[in-house]
């Protein structure tokens, strides 16, 4: 049995609210799999820990942040981190500091590793990938996704840090 696609624009997305929100891709729309316990406290901690630290380290943090990839490609980030003096856009165009997505047991890898394709062709310079249920980091790089094997993601040359078993503790 064929299954049909309809296509929509890009406007239409951008008018148009989704819940839970959902990455618009070459006139897609692509469901997110998210709103399970590990990955909404994750998302949690990452908001209280980059929170706190937002004065010092001159970032804006921002969760489920529409940024515009490319013309006909809008994902949806879990967190972003922006520089403080970037330009305030309602759907960002200019390429955040970091992105970082929160795997859902429903996630595979490929997937998150196209996502985070988008990020590096758009400009973000810092990606990374975490797993709540494996307490894993990934940080992407233009070779893929490579698992840590450090307990500390950060940003070179910033302040901007992860502690990854501090992180993780706060799931148990």
């Amino acid at each position: 049995m064929a299954t049909t696609t309809t296509l929509v624009s890009l406007e239409e997305y951008l008018r148009t609210s989704y819940r839970p929100d959902c990455d618009f891709v070459d006139g897609q729309i692509e469901e997110r799999n998210l709103g399970e316990f590990e990955h909404a406290r994750l998302q949690s901690l990452l908001i209280m820990w980059f929170g706190k630290n937002e004065s010092e380290w001159s970032i804006v943090t921002v969760v489920e942040q529409r940024i515009r990839v490319a013309p006909r490609r809008v994902h949806v980030a879990d967190i972003c981190l922006l520089r403080k003096d970037s330009p305030r856009e309602q759907v960002t165009l200019t390429p955040p500091l970091v992105c970082i997505e929160v795997l859902s047991p429903e996630d595979r890898l490929p997937r998150a590793a196209r996502v985070m394709d988008d990020y590096a062709r758009m400009g973000v310079p810092n990606l990374w990938l975490l797993d709540p249920v494996d307490r894993i980091g990934y940080v992407y790089t233009g070779g893929g996704l490579l698992k840590l094997t450090e307990d500390r993601l950060s940003v070179p040359e910033s302040p901007i840090h992860l502690d990854l078993p501090k992180l993780f503790a706060g799931l148990d």
